[in-house]
């Protein structure tokens, strides 16, 4: 792989907290960075999805699950502050950095806008999944930052399902390629970390996200200088979903994993 003419790095994310430690990161190493923001997928769109797979009884127990998340960050803010602070990242919307808003990185616009720009690579960060028909028009590298360690704990809540499973050598985050599968594209670097008795799944995110952005600038920097190097994923491979709100509960009142 030659290195990439253009230097552009388009970062592609539905926003939030922990995708923008990871923009200021890129930021403050690169000098072209550039941010395509897409709309949040609505949780009706998310409900009927997962319902579709799992079935209604479980899909209704995961919403349950993600709106009690979201109420309780409230008590969880120092903790996050002292994981900021701690590995000194910043998660401040910087207004230098150009954002483009668009519905889906899956849509014509979204396409097009990448054609125009022509990246050298694309950085993903939680984000709505490419489908292949997009994945197929991007000449440049695919990037992916993945919170749990592949092929282990691939999807979603890979950190609270390391600890469920009595598996906290393998908490931590993945940077890979994006193929047409759920987090199975090739690995480039993984960060192991330790969780804190504080930490709960409000924060398991932000920690391995917080903790893991040496292991981002080198995968980018591998893709510019065209030297990336994908590994072959070992052990058992599964794909994992957020918890019903039962399952939460019961983690947490009878094991004091939340």
């Amino acid at each position: 792989m030659t290195p990439a003419a253009n230097k552009t790095i388009l970062v592609v994310t539905a926003g939030g907290r922990n995708p923008q430690i990871l923009i200021n990161t890129l930021a403050s190493r690169f000098v072209d960075v550039a941010v395509l923001q897409e709309q949040p997928e609505s949780k009706s769109v998310f409900v009927k999805r997962r319902a579709r797979k799992l079935g209604w009884i479980t899909a209704v127990g995961q919403l349950a699950t993600m709106i009690a998340s979201r109420l309780g960050k409230r008590l969880t803010e120092q903790r996050s502050d002292d994981i900021i602070r701690n590995y000194g990242v910043s998660d401040r919307i910087d207004p230098a950095i150009p954002i483009t808003s668009m519905e889906s990185i899956n849509s014509e616009q979204a396409v097009r806008h990448i054609r125009t720009l022509q990246p050298a690579v694309i950085f993903l960060v939680s984000c709505r999944m490419l489908s292949p028909a997009t994945l197929a028009t991007i000449p440049c590298p695919v990037i992916n930052f993945h919170a749990g360690i592949n092929p282990q704990y691939r999807g979603l809540m890979g950190g609270y399902w390391a600890r469920v499973e009595n598996d906290e050598d393998n908490f931590g985050a993945t940077v890979h390629l994006v193929d047409a599968g759920v987090d199975t594209g090739g690995i480039l670097y993984q960060s192991r970390i330790k969780p804190s008795k504080s930490d709960t799944m409000h924060t398991y995110p932000l920690l391995q996200t917080a903790a893991s952005t040496d292991i981002v600038i080198q995968a980018i920097e591998d893709a510019l200088s065209g030297t990336l190097k994908p590994l072959t994923a070992n052990g058992p491979s599964r794909q994992w979903y957020h918890p019903p709100i039962w399952t939460w509960l019961w983690n947490g009142i009878s094991r004091g994993i939340w």
